[in-house]
Parts: structure tokens; C-alpha cells; sequence
């Protein structure tokens, strides 16, 4: 299966699960293929989403593996939801490319409760410059690939303060989830403070 074949199969379960993108823009790093961050509205719900696309075209590979399999290990696709209208935040579209090119350029393997900083704002004058990887498969199930393939799986990206990145590398990503479903944090508003951190 080509890295095209792989896309065309991302991209048709994205719009089964959210709908079309109305924009999108491509970028390529040394070293990988094309990525793709797809701009998909949901306007009823006052919400945009931006998912990757080629991401998924290799597998993620443990960095001390001495032979990388171009087939077996597990596939990912990014999403980010934000509520539309309230911040500049297409230009996020750079940080999901460099966060779907690091498993290839840096050997990161995604899972849930881990995070990709970019270490500068994720887009112009945002508050965040990382992000945590939720459970995948909540607003966009997985993706099955012919055997011997692993899945595709879409994490969602909830955008982190620095300092909510750096409590959370203390005390982990379950308790900082915790922090923010106690305080009812709104994790798609693109302006929110971070959420109170003391003991």
C-alpha cells in the first residue's frame, strides 16, 4: 500500500467523521513525505478542526529498533478542535506539520498522555507552545489497514500552557487532566488561561 493510498483512506474517514476540509496546506520535510493539515469547520457547533494527513503513511518506529519495518508499528493522525472565530489560528497549521514529521525526523512514538512541544507558540500571540495527546478514537474511530498494517489512529491535540506543560511532566498527564475537568477548563478556547496549578 503507497503513502498515497494511505492518505486517500485518512482523508475519506476524516470526512465521514467531520466533514469536508474547506482548506488545507501542505508542507514537506528532509527526510519525509508530504503532510498535509486539513482545515475542516463545523459550523453548527461553532467549532474548526485541523487534522493532519501523512502522518500515517509510515508506521512509528522505537529509535533504537536496528531495522525499521516499513509495515508493522503503530500509525497516527493529529486533530486539534478549536472554537472557531475567537483567535488568528490557521497558522497552527505549521506546529500539527512539525508534530506529524517527528516520529519520522525524530523517532517519537505517539501515545496518549504524551506531549510534542514546539517551544514557541503554536500560533501567533497563542498561550500554548505544546500540546498533550488524548485517547484517540473518540471523534474519529481508527482506521483499519490491510494485515499485517497496524491501524491508523486519531490523537487529539489538547493545546498546553508552559507552565501546565511543565506541572504536568511532575505530577503526569492523568493529573493534569484531572486539574482541568475539576476547574471545567474549556481546552477548544483558544485565548483560555492556564488552569490553577497550586496544591
Amino acid at each position: 500500500m503507497s503513502a498515497d493510498e494511505v492518505r486517500e483512506r485518512v482523508e475519506r474517514r476524516l470526512r465521514e467523521a467531520v466533514g469536508p476540509p474547506d482548506a488545507r496546506a501542505a508542507v514537506t520535510f528532509i527526510g519525509t513525505g508530504r503532510i498535509e493539515v486539513l482545515r475542516i469547520p463545523d459550523p453548527g457547533q461553532g467549532l474548526v478542526r485541523y487534522a493532519t494527513s501523512g502522518m500515517s503513511a509510515l508506521p512509528m518506529t522505537d529509535p533504537t529498533a536496528a531495522v525499521a519495518d516499513p509495515d508493522r508499528g503503530p500509525r497516527a493522525e493529529l486533530l486539534l478542535t478549536l472554537r472557531a472565530g475567537r483567535a488568528r489560528t490557521d497558522a497552527v497549521h505549521r506546529a500539527l506539520a512539525v508534530f506529524a514529521a517527528s516520529p519520522q525526523v525524530e523517532g517519537v512514538v505517539l501515545a496518549a498522555g504524551g506531549s510534542l512541544d514546539l517551544g514557541e507558540p503554536l500560533w501567533p500571540g497563542a498561550p500554548f507552545t505544546s500540546v498533550l495527546a488524548g485517547e484517540p478514537g473518540a471523534v474519529v474511530p481508527e482506521l483499519p489497514l490491510p494485515p499485517p498494517r497496524d491501524p491508523v489512529r486519531f490523537f487529539p491535540l489538547l493545546p498546553m500552557t508552559p507552565n501546565e506543560a511543565a506541572w504536568k511532566r511532575v505530577h503526569g498527564a492523568a493529573a493534569l487532566e484531572e486539574r482541568w475537568l475539576h476547574h471545567g477548563t474549556d481546552l477548544r478556547d483558544p485565548a483560555r488561561a492556564a488552569v490553577p496549578l497550586g496544591e
